[in-house]
């Protein structure tokens, strides 16, 4: 997945102003103030995020545990502003207003964070969101790998787990009692 990365001259981005950045062919996050433009995810990563966002929705639902969402903002910190994009990101029940979910960026960070890696993402950069990720809250984050078909997942003081196909993945504490065959994400 190509970046683009603004021009350390031009001024920094509100949260606001990122969400009225017109609608085109690319994703977008916003990173300490700065827009990040990335390439639109290929066919694999779309097919692989609908298959995990089902099966984490299933349980989520069927259990009454909060709400998964796709490729929805969150904003992790404000002064400057952060807003990242998880491919797939749950969110605990007890986490939502009584109002429901709200229009516009989620205001804090998920419990889980999901990213699928793309043939163009560079490793330093998904370090990069993983760290930032955990150091604003999320509770644990789960990098897809389609290539290698493992998910590696991340926890805050913690070294990453690595899960294979014959491995089974499950949520922790973050997602109780969901698990699942690796395997089966990629079938």
């Amino acid at each position: 997945m190509q970046r683009y990365i603004m021009p350390a001259y031009e001024r920094l981005v509100t949260a606001d102003e990122f969400a009225r950045i017109p609608n085109d062919d690319f994703h977008y996050e916003l990173v300490e103030g700065r827009v990040v433009r990335m390439s639109p995810p290929g066919m694999r990563h779309g097919v692989l995020a609908t298959q995990i966002a089902s099966l984490l929705h299933q349980h989520a639902t069927t259990y009454r545990l909060g709400v998964v969402m796709t490729s929805a903002g969150v904003m992790l910190a404000a002064d400057p502003d952060t807003v990242r994009e998880p491919d797939i990101a749950f969110l605990r029940r007890d986490q939502i207003p009584a109002t429901g979910v709200p229009d516009g960026f989620w205001p804090g960070a998920p419990d889980l964070a999901v990213e699928i890696e793309s043939p163009g993402d560079r490793r330093s950069e998904t370090h990069t969101k993983i760290d930032d990720y955990l150091a604003r809250g999320v509770r644990m984050v789960w990098v897809v790998d389609p290539k290698w078909k493992t998910v590696t997942r991340h926890l805050p003081q913690a070294p990453p787990v690595t899960f294979g196909v014959d491995d089974i993945l499950d949520g922790g504490d973050v997602v109780p009692g969901f698990t699942c065959p690796v395997q089966l994400l990629f079938d």
